[in-house]
């Protein structure tokens, strides 16, 4: 039952986003940025916002060596650089919007851990250093021979991308989403989107017994989308994450890649955070089931305790599993879906770096008749 003053002054809006995440905060920001007296309304099914942006492990990454060749083995080189030249310019606006000291940003590169079967890769060192100079400004990548602890016998050589960063996960959400309440945006959790409906009027989102009404949408719902738009070709991945308690001694600070990006570790706190393996079960990641996959949780282990950790005893303090979205390629989905309605979707674990950038994108595609 609703009273004539909740019809007509708490149900309606300019625009709506659904999705609290990075992209969907970042596009409601955008939009307050464009348009002052907007109204504009996001809407998150969970209590806190559900998929990878509060449970990622704060890379702030363009790319490792292996993995950025493994695009080039799919993609013509222009993709490629198009790819990385959004996820560059798309920390440059996180940083500009959020702010290093709120978010403990720090860009002091990162590692990339290379084993046997990726040697034949130091050989395309200088080339790919050539393809990126003129977006980087420098070397992307330097052969580096710190001793970082490492099993030995699996590590042959560590690769430093020289233009990667860190960053708290929370401190940057939590700062996004002051930044929206500041910029008068309301948010409202535990609202499951259970239908939207579009008229020349507007379009209509409902959740439970209520109808809001905007006309304009946008969905930023990543890897749940298709439970919104059902033929989108977006796939989740599901991330196994986990954390260590601090390790006296830990000979190593900053972040790290394995196996073209699959695996990533960080330092943070004395801690080790290390998360990964989706590809020992594409299958069985591919869900929006939020659980821990026991299987890789062993891998994850075995990794710290013989190849990351070798004669360092650790406890493991904390588990989770953050949802990413994918596609058949690696181009997110940015661009309008009806005419009232725009999709900012399919980060491909890369929604810290593009985020901000696709969330502007979106509010400018929302905005344009």
């Amino acid at each position: 039952m609703l009273s004539y003053w909740e019809k007509q002054s708490l149900l309606q809006y300019d625009y709506i986003i659904a999705g609290s995440g990075i992209v969907g905060l970042s596009t409601a920001i955008s939009l307050r940025e464009a348009q002052p007296q907007a109204r504009v309304l996001v809407l998150e099914k969970g209590v806190l916002p559900t998929g990878a942006s509060t449970k990622n492990a704060g890379f702030a990454c363009i790319g490792s060596l292996t993995e950025l060749l493994a695009d080039l083995r799919q993609l013509p080189a222009a993709e490629v650089l198009a790819l990385l030249e959004l996820r560059w310019q798309g920390l440059h606006a996180l940083r500009h919007r959020v702010g290093d000291q709120h978010m403990d940003y720090r860009e002091n590169g990162s590692y990339e851990l290379i084993g046997e079967k990726e040697l034949p890769a130091l050989s395309e060192i200088d080339g790919m250093n050539d393809l990126l100079r003129p977006l980087l400004g420098g070397d992307a990548f330097t052969l580096v021979s710190s001793d970082f602890g490492f099993n030995k016998s699996y590590v042959k050589a560590l690769i430093r991308n020289n233009f990667e960063g860190e960053l708290h996960t929370g401190k940057m959400m939590r700062r996004l989403i002051d930044l929206a309440l500041f910029y008068g945006v309301e948010i409202k959790t535990g609202c499951t989107i259970s239908g939207i409906s579009e008229s020349d009027g507007g379009v209509y989102v409902s959740v439970g017994e209520y109808s809001f009404m905007a006309g304009r949408v946008g969905i930023c719902t990543n890897a749940f989308t298709r439970e919104l738009i059902p033929d989108l070709d977006v796939v989740p991945g599901r991330g196994q994450v986990l954390i260590t308690d601090p390790i006296p001694g830990l000979p190593f600070k900053g972040i790290y890649h394995m196996d073209e990006g699959y695996y990533y570790f960080r330092e943070l706190e004395g801690r080790v955070l290390f998360g990964g393996g989706r590809n020992m079960d594409f299958a069985g990641e591919a869900t929006t089931v939020f659980e821990l996959n026991t299987q890789i949780h062993t891998e994850l282990e075995n990794r710290l305790r013989y190849i990351i950790l070798p004669g360092f005893s650790f406890n493991i303090a904390d588990r989770w599993a953050g949802i990413m979205a994918f596609g058949q390629n690696r181009q997110p989905v940015i661009r309008r879906h009806s005419p009232r309605i725009a999709l900012g979707v399919r980060m491909g674990g890369m929604g810290v770096a593009i985020g901000t950038a696709i969330g502007a994108q979106l509010a400018d595609i929302l905005i344009k008749e």
